[in-house]
This record gives structure tokens, C-alpha cells and sequence, in this order.
């Protein structure tokens, strides 16, 4: 395990009709859109010839958003406002710089984006959020983040059989929830209409109902190595907003 990471230990005896509310925001039962070839989607992520000062592809509105502190940071870059395809893509800082480290194709609300999200409208927020818990159905795999392992974030059975692997793994976005909880937790601090239980989790090929998702060597990869200590946030929306 990280040496920054803690585990924790929950049961799995929560109320389903009670879970589902959360992962109402991230998995759906049904598909979204098709996926684009990954590498399609790559060359279209922005990239410096020298390392850049800022975030490749966000502008001064977002870019003001990230903490000074903040020196690990997941770009999603959504390929259109209605668009469910996305490239993910962390960065880490050094001395002024901000390096490339890895880059997946991904998927993001079946709808696309939005900067007014309210729940059940299967888009994705646009924003800069913290990343501060993590957890799921499998073992930690050596996460950084505090680390909830349970079988009550299993996926329910009568989902597609395509969605019953998507929260094996799963790292929180902090969206209207409370920071320092298993991502599961309920509360949300501005309230059940403005959505929640939105996380960067396993894909399933397809958009979601407005969480981010990647593959697994992605999840188990930002699982290790997302640091608290680094402040690591999530800068996430379509090409457009990110630009602004």
C-alpha cells in the first residue's frame, strides 16, 4: 500500500434502494453513445513542444480555479458539448512546469456537458473539483487516497452486464459531497437536486449518467499515484467550456 494511503474497512449491508440514488450519477442502465478510436481522440488533446506553465487547453477562467497548491492535475477534455467521448489526461507540476504524464480515452455524460448539472440530466458537470476519496468492489490496489473497499459499491445485477464491473474501482469528484467520506456517502451539501455521486470509474465503452470514465490500467494507475499531499483536482468539461 502507499504510504499515504489509509484503508478503511464498511460493510456491505447497505440499503440498495438507498445506494442507488448514488450510483444513479454514474453507471445507468443503459448505453450512451459510441466510442471513438483512442488514438483519434489523443492527437486531439492539446500538447506543448516545451512544458507549459499552465494547463494545456484551459483558460484563465478554470485555470484561476486550480489551487496554488494543487500539483497533480486530471484534464478531461470533452470532445463537444453534447458529446459522450472524452480524453483524460493527468498532469504533474514541477518547479513552474507542468508535465504530461499519461493520457486515456475515456467517456463522460451520455448527453455531454453542462455548467449547470441537476440530477438525472446525464451530463457531466463542467468545473474544477478536488479528488479526495477513493474506493470499491476490488481490494485497494495501492491507492494514495483514503480507500473504502466494499461490496455495496457492486453495480446492480439487472444493469446491462457491460456496467457490472464500472465501480470496482472508483476515485470521488468532489461535487456536492463531503470530503473525507467513502465516496458512497449520500450527503449531499447543496442538495439532492443539484445531483451528486459523481466519480472517474471503470469503463464501460460508453457515456455515463455524469461521472468520467477510463479503463481499468487507468483507475489502478491514478489510484496509485494521486497524492493528497499533492492536492490533486480534476479540471473536466468539453473543449469549448475548458477554453473559456
Amino acid at each position: 500500500m502507499h504510504s499515504g494511503g489509509v484503508r478503511r474497512a464498511v460493510t456491505a449491508t447497505a440499503v440498495l434502494a438507498s445506494f442507488l440514488t448514488v450510483l444513479s450519477a454514474c453507471g445507468g442502465g443503459a448505453e450512451g453513445s459510441g466510442a471513438t478510436q483512442a488514438a483519434g481522440r489523443a492527437a486531439r488533446t492539446p500538447a506543448a513542444t516545451v512544458a507549459p506553465t499552465r494547463i494545456p487547453g484551459v483558460g484563465d477562467r478554470l485555470q484561476r480555479r486550480i489551487p496554488s497548491g494543487s500539483r497533480q492535475v486530471v484534464a478531461v477534455y470533452g470532445d463537444g458539448k453534447d458529446s459522450a467521448d472524452s480524453t483524460v489526461v493527468l498532469y504533474t507540476k514541477h518547479g513552474s512546469t507542468w508535465q504530461r504524464e499519461r493520457g486515456w480515452a475515456g467517456h463522460n455524460g451520455k448527453k455531454g456537458w453542462t455548467t449547470d448539472h441537476h440530477e438525472d440530466d446525464d451530463r457531466s458537470p463542467v468545473g474544477v473539483f478536488t479528488l479526495s476519496d477513493a474506493g470499491g468492489v476490488l481490494p485497494d490496489p495501492g491507492s494514495g487516497l483514503p480507500y473504502t473497499r466494499s461490496a455495496a459499491f457492486a453495480a446492480p445485477r439487472w444493469w446491462a452486464e457491460s456496467h457490472w464491473h464500472d465501480f470496482d474501482y472508483v476515485i470521488a469528484i468532489d461535487y456536492n459531497r463531503v470530503k473525507g467520506t467513502p465516496p458512497n456517502d449520500q450527503t449531499r451539501p447543496e442538495g439532492e437536486k443539484k445531483g451528486g455521486g459523481i466519480w472517474l470509474h471503470m469503463d464501460h465503452g460508453s457515456g455515463t449518467s455524469a461521472c468520467v470514465s477510463v479503463p481499468e490500467q487507468a483507475m489502478r494507475y491514478l489510484l496509485r499515484t494521486l497524492d493528497p499531499r499533492q492536492r490533486p483536482v480534476v479540471v473536466m468539461g468539453d473543449r469549448a467550456d475548458l477554453a473559456a
